[in-house]
C-alpha cells in the first residue's frame, strides 16, 4: 500500500475509534518494507496513549495496537 494512503487510513481509523477530529491525529513515524507498512501515531493534547498500526500486505489486513504510558523515568547527569 502506498505510504500516504496507509497514513490516511490509520488517521481515519483512530479518528473514528477514538471520536476525535482527523486534524488532531499526529503521525510520529512511518515506514514501508516490501508490501508491509508500520506507523506510530498519537492524538494532539493527549499523553495517555499511542497507536501502532501494521498493514500486512500479504493478507491485506490492518492491525492497531494501543499502548499507554505507565511511568516516566528521568536519568540525570548523562554525559
Amino acid at each position: 500500500m502506498d505510504g500516504q494512503k496507509f497514513l490516511n487510513l490509520c488517521i481515519e481509523k483512530i479518528s473514528k475509534h477514538m471520536g476525535v477530529a482527523k486534524e488532531n491525529v499526529l503521525a510520529v513515524w512511518s515506514c514501508k518494507v516490501l508490501q508491509n507498512n508500520k506507523a506510530l501515531l498519537g492524538i494532539s493534547g493527549s499523553n495517555d496513549a499511542y497507536y501502532e498500526f501494521t498493514y500486512n500486505g500479504d493478507k491485506k489486513e490492518l492491525y492497531m495496537d494501543v499502548y499507554s504510558k505507565d511511568h516516566n523515568v528521568a536519568f540525570k547527569n548523562i554525559e
